[in-house]
């Protein structure tokens, strides 16, 4: 049973980053999650 949990837990993890990441890079984003808010050296 503990086990069932555990593998639906981490799913759902891995579903919920994998859509936000989806999202964020059809929005046009280039860095997802970047502290800088993409004003870091890389970008320009």
């Amino acid at each position: 049973m503990t086990n069932i949990l555990i593998i639906s837990i981490i799913l759902l993890i891995v579903g919920l980053s994998s859509t936000y990441i989806y999202k964020a890079k059809k929005s046009g984003k280039k860095c997802i999650g970047c502290p800088d808010s993409c004003n870091c050296k890389k970008n320009k």
